[in-house]
């Protein structure tokens, strides 16, 4: 795959949007945000769509909900992990349309991380 020579510009808008949100957060759950660490990929891998991941998802969290905190628990250490380019694309690449995907798709992870489904994410228009 060619390099993207966009890709650092929306690395950056990506990276700057996660601190932006976690700031805003309640202070109770800013620590356990702050902690949880935040990947940017550009599109799930090969190994996530043959676990099932569909190819055009924008964000995963994947590891132990903070709650779990199973220490052997899986391989995989709890993080968010958000897809820059389809991000991009859902916000028909327009800057502030991608900055608020970002914020979203953050805060859906998250609110995986912290133990929410799908429908408590609903419930809480984070869907």
């Amino acid at each position: 795959m060619a390099q993207d020579p966009h890709w650092q510009y929306r690395l950056n808008w990506a990276r700057t949007e996660v601190r932006a949100t976690i700031k805003s957060l309640p202070i109770q759950l800013r620590a356990h945000a702050a902690g949880l660490p935040v990947t940017f990929e550009h599109r799930p891998n090969e190994d996530l769509r043959l676990e099932g991941i569909e190819p055009d998802t924008l964000g995963l969290f994947v590891g132990s909900a903070f709650a779990e905190n199973d220490s052997a628990g899986p391989c995989v250490p709890a993080q968010i992990i958000l897809f820059l380019d389809n991000l991009w694309d859902m916000a028909d690449e327009d800057v502030e349309a991608f900055q608020a995907e970002i914020r979203a798709t953050y805060l859906h992870e998250l609110g995986h991380y912290l133990g929410l489904d799908e429908s408590d994410l609903t419930a809480r228009e984070l869907d």
